[in-house]
Formats: structure tokens, C-alpha cells, sequence
């Protein structure tokens, strides 16, 4: 029972140190500038992983991004593979601490935006509609910037705490 007790501690202790912060990549090339990446228009491709780890969707996407001063907005089309063809519009702000809030359709509330080096970081509740019901699902998105024309992006589904899958996928600049 005492070497039982004693794993889970270690465990427990151990988890608490895996907390990982957008500032830990700083020092990353290139330094992500959202004004400068999300300008005119980008492409996007994906996966939805359930969370074993199984293909459960795919997708293309259109994102015609456009600033305005301290203000963005960021048109996505979505075309599925099963044919469901979906649209987000993201509106972001920039706040005098240099986060970015966004708000969309389909998000409950506002994301905020945190980046820092090459990472971007934004968590956020997502309304989808399920069998004539809505449900929100928390996304923890992460970005990073690996090219002066690529990010790509890993997006944990959960509920309630629980990891229901990820999102994985690529934005490109032409």
C-alpha cells in the first residue's frame, strides 16, 4: 500500500510540473506578428482524431484574413469531407497588454489570443450542434508558426475536463 501511495504522489507531483506557457517559446524564429500572418488569403487542411487517436473527419478550408488599425477579422470556410460546408467569422481586438480577443458565431464569450515567439496560444467554449441539440466543448488551441508561410495547429477537444479528441491541422500563406 505505501509503494501504491507513493506512485501516485510522484504522479501527482509530476503532473503539476507539465504545465506548459506561451512565453516558454520567446526565443522560437519566426516571430509570430498576426497582422503580418493572417493578412489576405490563407488555405487550411485537417483531421478530427477521437480520442483514441481515430480518423473521425477531415477537412479544406478558406480564410480570407483583413486588419483594420487594432482590429482583424478572419472569414473561415470550412468544406468537410462528408459534403457539411461550415462558416466561422472571427473577430479579434487588440488589448493594451498586446492579447488579442476574438469572438465568432459559434463561441461562447470571447477567446483570447496569447503569443509569444513562434507559439500562439487561445482557449475558448465552441458551440456545435449535435442531433438537433448544441453542446459546448472547450478547445485549447495551439499554434506555431514554423515558416514564414506555415502554422500548424493542435486543438484538444474536451468537456467537462474530460479530452474528448484533437483537431490537427495546417494554414498556409499563397
Amino acid at each position: 500500500m505505501k509503494k501504491l501511495l507513493l506512485a501516485v504522489a510522484i504522479t501527482l507531483s509530476l503532473a503539476g510540473c507539465g504545465h506548459v506557457s506561451v512565453e516558454d517559446y520567446a526565443a522560437n524564429q519566426p516571430q509570430f506578428d498576426p497582422q503580418k500572418f493572417f493578412n489576405g488569403s490563407l488555405s487550411a487542411e485537417g483531421i478530427v482524431l477521437s480520442r483514441s487517436g481515430e480518423l473521425q473527419r477531415y477537412f479544406t478550408a478558406d480564410i480570407e484574413a483583413t486588419w483594420h488599425k487594432s482590429n482583424g477579422s478572419l472569414k473561415e470556410t470550412f468544406y468537410w469531407n462528408d459534403g457539411e460546408r461550415q462558416q466561422r467569422h472571427w473577430k479579434f481586438n487588440r488589448r493594451e497588454d498586446g492579447t488579442w480577443l476574438g469572438t465568432a458565431e459559434d463561441v461562447e464569450g470571447m477567446a483570447e489570443m496569447r503569443f509569444s515567439g513562434n507559439a500562439i496560444h487561445m482557449r475558448y467554449p465552441l458551440q456545435l450542434s449535435m442531433g438537433g441539440r448544441t453542446i459546448t466543448l472547450t478547445m485549447d488551441d495551439w499554434l506555431f508558426q514554423v515558416s514564414d508561410n506555415v502554422i500548424i495547429n493542435k486543438t484538444r477537444i474536451s468537456k467537462f475536463g474530460f479530452r474528448l479528441g484533437d483537431v490537427i491541422l495546417t494554414i498556409r500563406k499563397p
